[in-house]
């Protein structure tokens, strides 16, 4: 372990994701700094009185070293622009560019090591893990739909690979390329049973019977059988432990016969 002197005590985190891992690790009372987006997904921020500054994406130096800190922690997504203005501040970084589950484990191990927690860095992602696995084995023998998660809606994005790992971890058939563009004609001629929109920033609130609309997307199979949900953002988006919230919504919409209902899983109210 790394002796106490060379820890870090006054953390700037640039996401979300660093700041519900410094939580999980028990660690959060060293943040310093922390965005808007932190704030809404670990309320207890506002009883540390830590600085509220720009992201990741809108990065700036001068509100960084306003805050004092000794380390600044950034992921995913980041402008170049951004980045000049993190580096600018001459305070060591730490910035990840996770795509796999295996990356996110990776992640909190180093978050972990560097924060002085290891043993609480590997308990965490035993306990990610077997949550995983549980759904895994749940849906083991049952039918495998095939489903399309959108990251985004203009121009659409499928979602991220660690997203494409926990659909056939929830059983399903991830549809299309993680990460990758594509247009609404190609979904249309894919024929998904199951669609799953969660817009990065956009909480719960895609709107799911206008978006149907726009495309010409009424009378697919998905929007026949009322099988097109928004699962909320941060669950699918902010790779961190909250990932358990976004499987247990991704199973709910996929093989709602075996987990039933979800938090954070929204369903189309539209009929054709």
């Amino acid at each position: 372990m790394m002796p106490e002197d060379y820890l870090p005590r006054r953390v700037a985190s640039l996401q979300p994701s660093i700041t519900i891992t410094m939580r999980d690790l028990g660690v959060l009372h060293r943040l310093a700094a922390c965005t808007k987006y932190c704030l809404e997904a670990c309320p207890e921020i506002a009883d540390l009185g830590c600085a509220i500054i720009e992201d990741s994406w809108t990065a700036d130096a001068a509100e960084i070293l306003a805050a004092k800190p000794d380390l600044v922690i950034a992921s995913v997504p980041y402008r170049m622009e951004a980045l000049a203005e993190i580096m600018k501040c001459g305070v060591p970084f730490l910035g990840f560019a996770p795509k796999s589950l295996r990356d996110v484990y990776t992640d909190i191990a180093t978050i972990a090591r560097t924060l002085g927690e290891p043993e609480r860095g590997a308990a965490l992602i035993v306990r990610i893990q077997a949550g995983i696995e549980a759904v895994r084995e749940r849906v083991a023998g049952a039918d495998r739909p095939l489903v399309y998660c959108e990251e985004w809606g203009n121009p659409l994005i499928f979602s991220q690979r660690w997203v494409a790992e926990m659909v056939e971890a929830s059983g399903g058939r991830f549809l299309g390329e993680p990460g990758k563009q594509t247009t609404a004609e190609e979904i249309l001629a894919a024929e998904p049973d199951i669609m799953i929109a969660a817009w990065c920033g956009a909480g719960d609130r895609v709107p799911l019977e206008k978006t149907i609309a726009r495309r010409g997307w009424e009378n697919t199979k998905a929007a026949k059988a009322g099988r097109v949900y928004c699962v909320q953002d941060e669950f699918l988006n902010t790779p961190a432990s909250n990932l358990l919230d976004g499987l247990r919504a991704l199973a709910a919409a996929i093989h709602p016969e075996l987990f039933g209902d979800a938090v954070g899983l929204r369903r189309l109210t539209f009929r054709a």
